[in-house]
């Protein structure tokens, strides 16, 4: 069965992940690995992956994914924010409505991404307070991943 790894990577975070689905996959199968592009649309499966940006994908991955008609989809991203999967089904839930309805999902990732240094920064320089130190704890904790154990969860879910 033919696929095809479609992602957009800011911090490099989500072309960790893409990668990753690319080592667990045959290579032989593989139509197109890249940037949101037209040729992976040939593909029986797209694999589209994303960064979070204001509770949802990336815009070049939403335009992306409005071009799909019947292709099978697995979507996967990173976010900064992480540690609740709650968190994380919402932004895969808003992702999904740019698929028509004819587009089948077939699986869903999500994990947590390291932030630029400038978001700390950002954070650092805020007003002392409870929301503050939540937010560079959670910089902080993001720092290690996408980690070996989110990588080998993404194998896992999408191995045949």
């Amino acid at each position: 069965m033919s696929y095809a790894i479609v992602y957009s990577s800011r911090t490099g975070n989500t072309a960790q992940l893409a990668q990753a689905i690319k080592e667990a996959l045959p290579q032989e199968d593989c139509l197109y690995f890249g940037q949101p592009d037209a040729k992976a649309l040939a593909a029986q499966t797209i694999y589209v992956g994303f960064w979070t940006d204001k509770g949802t994908c990336d815009e070049p991955t939403a335009e992306f994914l409005k071009t799909l008609t019947n292709q099978k989809v697995f979507l996967f991203g990173t976010a900064g924010f992480g540690g609740s999967s709650a968190y994380f089904e919402q932004i895969l839930d808003r992702v999904q409505q740019n698929l028509g309805q004819e587009v089948e999902v077939v699986g869903r990732y999500m994990c947590q991404g390291k932030m630029p240094q400038a978001v700390r920064d950002r954070y650092a320089s805020m007003e002392d307070s409870p929301r503050r130190t939540s937010m560079l704890e959670n910089f902080d904790k993001a720092l290690s991943h996408p980690d070996e154990q989110d990588l080998k969860q993404l194998k896992e879910k999408v191995r045949p």
